[in-house]
């Protein structure tokens, strides 16, 4: 079960100057939001709102949604009141990105009404990503999965998908690259018998997979749920996707559609998993799914009784990223020996966590591993070279 309620560590909060919360509010934002604008030619009264939280939230106090906001009840019910009038650096790290993304969307008018409705304000950069020709070789790579045995096969798809785009397909497939450098220390936990095991367990049912990023990352994605069809390991698979742009370059469903068709039109062997992947999705082997939870600032513990309902009914959920991880053990200040199985026994499937460590959570390390990396980097929790495979049947 779960740690005690009066036993949990703090909530992380965005803090002052110095914390990795901080710089994401004051050194990433900034950058990303100037990106927003670089990408398409919003207006005047857009660019102004922009600006105006930018300047909110990072040196204000939280403000209020939008008048008529459509998702209102929601976020009243995900603790909007309780926050309005605080200011940004007090806020709990998690809720305060989830927020900011949301007012984010308004202030480009992406809820509309008007010419803007539904225009992804980060679609300039996904489109860019997934049509680079370094995705080119990505997937003419897959063409080396034949000279795979079973195991070596399974084990290349899924560090693929650990690791998105820092480590391609091209160097897993190739002879002689067996590694990277993120093999050399950098995988610091690796549950991936473990996973193959819990599908192995019983007759093939349905497995989920929370999506992360769309682009490069998300193809690897499709290409591990088109292998676990096409292997029998699953009898049919549900991608849970966001409901609207978020977190810059989390995948949605037009996301999927992109990531599909270029595999779909791709030559060789992506193309083959193009075709099955739309076949999958036609005759309803392949579900997208989305909730408006998926969008909320809350940890997963709190989703609601449908969604809870909906993901029970997985042989296993895979669950990608490390905002998804966050959610998944909750965004505390953690021991980064604590529990895994007992961080998610709220979850209510079995679960695997695919991450790169990219923030200040982390948890389910031996203790040994986790004092090699307090030693050697007192940043690697957010530096993004480590990852972690980790399996809770």
């Amino acid at each position: 079960m779960p740690p005690a309620q009066a036993a949990r560590p703090p909530v992380i909060t965005v803090g002052g100057p110095g914390s990795f919360p901080w710089r994401v509010f004051h050194e990433r934002h900034p950058v990303l939001l100037r990106q927003v604008l670089d990408g398409l030619p919003y207006g005047p009264a857009q660019r102004t709102a922009v600006q105006r939280l930018l300047e909110e939230s990072t040196d204000g106090v939280v403000g209020p949604l939008e008048d008529g906001a459509p998702d209102a009840a929601a976020w009243d019910a995900w603790g909007l009141p309780g926050h309005l009038g605080e200011r940004w650096t007090d806020l709990p790290f998690l809720w305060a990105e989830g927020y900011f993304y949301r007012r984010l969307l308004a202030a480009v008018g992406w809820f509309g009404p008007g010419p803007w409705q539904g225009v992804d304000p980060f679609g300039p950069v996904k489109a860019a990503e997934l049509g680079s020709a370094a995705v080119d070789g990505e997937l003419a790579a897959l063409d080396g999965l034949a000279r795979l045995d079973g195991e070596r096969r399974d084990d290349a798809l899924l560090r693929s998908a650990l690791w998105g785009n820092r480590a391609d397909l091209s160097f897993r497939l190739t002879p002689g690259g067996e590694g990277t450098a993120e093999d050399d220390g950098g995988l610091v936990h690796d549950d991936g018998a473990r996973f193959r095991a819990l599908l192995a367990a019983g007759p093939p049912g349905t497995v989920a997979l929370l999506a992360d990023n769309a682009g490069r990352e998300l193809l690897p994605d499709l290409v591990l749920l088109d292998h676990l069809l096409h292997t029998g390991r699953a009898a049919s698979a549900r991608l849970y996707v966001k409901p609207q742009p978020t977190f810059v370059s989390d995948a949605t469903t037009a996301d999927v559609l992109a990531a599909a068709g270029r595999l779909l039109a791709a030559p060789g062997a992506a193309g083959s998993v193009g075709r099955r992947l739309r076949q999958a999705l036609t005759g309803g082997r392949l579900e997208i799914r989305t909730h408006p939870f998926l969008c909320a600032p809350l940890p997963f513990e709190a989703m609601p009784d449908d969604l809870r309902a909906e993901l029970a009914e997985a042989v296993v959920a895979v669950v990608k990223g490390d905002l998804n991880y966050r959610r998944l053990v909750g965004d505390r200040h953690w021991p980064a020996t604590a529990s895994f199985a007992g961080l998610t026994a709220h979850f209510p499937a079995p679960v695997a966590a695919l991450r790169t460590l990219k923030s200040d959570v982390a948890a389910g390390l031996d203790p040994a591993v986790a004092h090699r990396l307090e030693a050697a980097d007192p940043r690697w929790r957010t530096s993004g070279r480590h990852a972690v495979v980790q399996v809770r049947p």
